[in-house]
């Protein structure tokens, strides 16, 4: 019973270690560039203007 006890607290305590070494790396992946087009706000900011200004330019 205590080696259960034993293997659950170094697996809780390596489980709550692997945790807090990782949050490093996960801020890392969250700087970089969108990978699709469709995910890229400014991407899609200047699609909606060259739509907007295609608009005016058929109504005029």
């Amino acid at each position: 019973m205590i080696y259960l006890l034993a293997a659950i607290g170094a697996a809780t305590v390596a489980f709550l270690l692997w945790r807090m070494l990782s949050a490093e790396r996960v801020g890392v992946t969250a700087q970089q560039k969108p990978i699709a087009p469709d995910d890229d706000p400014e991407f899609l900011r200047r699609i909606a203007e060259q739509q907007k200004k295609n608009k005016d330019d058929e109504s005029s």
